[in-house]
């Protein structure tokens, strides 16, 4: 077994928890670690350090952090680091004489089963349409986004209650199983790269945006429920809450689904002194935990203490 000596690009808490499986791993070395600049966040717009950096600022490890990934002054720096191999795990696309560079070339971490989900959100698009199995793949950068050779994959199953946030986590953990298992298979020469077949069934991992977060009540049941738990915590869905001439932009984080006959009109609200419910083709949406413009996230009882709604109310 060769020795890899690894420079590994990511930001999010997902990255960090593969990085951290890849030095408690020990059989390899971590080299450098590359990341996104420092950009204020918040109200107040402090400088926040990505995941990745507070990791690699903990551990000791050596930390780039170009803005331009094509320019003279970092390829020499990232040369000078001597790789044989580049780990990618959420990080940005890379330039061609970037992940050319090492004598092993450059794989990624993809929180799907390719060629299944490409894109920015893997994980909340196999909620959203209703999956019922995902996985991770590690495969070879090549200069297309999340096209390149497969190394491997692994599969788990979705669970029907199951929110993005929840299915986040058990992907790190699968995540770190197949890292360093694809980096024993580089350091042993026992890689047999698979190409990606493309077909008209692929299904695809569209950036999330202001259009495809919110919830069409129109829609059937699973439709509205699976766009909620696929977007919660994070980005989270929304709809606008309208009754008489007051109107509200809402988030909505946790809710549960009852398959039932009725005959309201979609959209409408319904509550008691600690339940909401929306009606939608198929039955209702009961609210869990919510948040309206200035209030924290409140669950669904905390909120109907101090709010009342008529009869009228509606969900669009």
């Amino acid at each position: 077994m060769e020795k890899l000596r690894i420079v590994f690009m990511g930001t999010p808490e997902f990255a960090v928890g593969i990085l951290d499986a890849i030095v408690k791993d020990g059989k390899h070395e971590v080299v450098g670690v590359i990341t996104a600049v420092d950009k204020p966040a918040g109200r107040g717009q402090k400088i926040k350090y990505s995941a990745v950096k507070e990791y690699a600022i903990e551990k000791g490890l050596r930390l780039l952090q170009p803005s331009n990934l094509k320019s003279e002054d970092f390829l020499e720096e990232l040369k000078s680091l001597n790789a044989n191999l580049q780990v990618v795990v959420a990080f940005r696309m890379l330039p061609k004489v970037v992940w050319a560079m090492p004598k092993y070339g450059t794989f990624n971490l993809h929180a799907s089963l390719l060629p299944n989900y490409r894109g920015a959100a893997p994980i909340n698009w196999a909620i959203i349409n209703g999956e019922t199995k995902t996985g991770v793949t590690t495969f070879f950068i090549d200069e297309k986004i999340d096209t390149g050779a497969m190394i491997l994959s692994k599969e788990i199953n979705i669970s029907e209650n199951e929110t993005a946030g929840e299915l986040h986590d058990k992907l790190m953990v699968l995540g770190c199983e197949a890292v360093v298992e694809t980096l024993d298979k580089i350091s042993q020469g026992d890689v047999t790269a698979i190409i990606q077949q493309d077909t008209p069934e692929i299904k695809t991992a569209y950036k999330l945006d202001r259009e495809n977060c919110k919830i069409d009540f129109n829609r059937g049941i699973d439709e509205a429920y699976n766009l909620i738990r696929g977007l919660s915590p994070y980005p989270s869905a929304y709809c606008f809450f309208k009754d008489g001439d007051e109107e509200w932009n809402v988030k909505i984080y946790e809710v549960r689904k009852e398959v039932v006959d009725h005959d309201l009109e979609f959209g409408s609200v319904v509550t008691t002194k600690k339940e909401m419910k929306i009606a939608v083709s198929g039955g209702f949406i009961h609210v869990i935990s919510i948040q309206f413009p200035g209030k924290k996230k409140m669950l669904i009882h905390e909120l109907l203490n101090g709010m009342t709604f008529s009869d009228q109310a509606k969900a669009v």
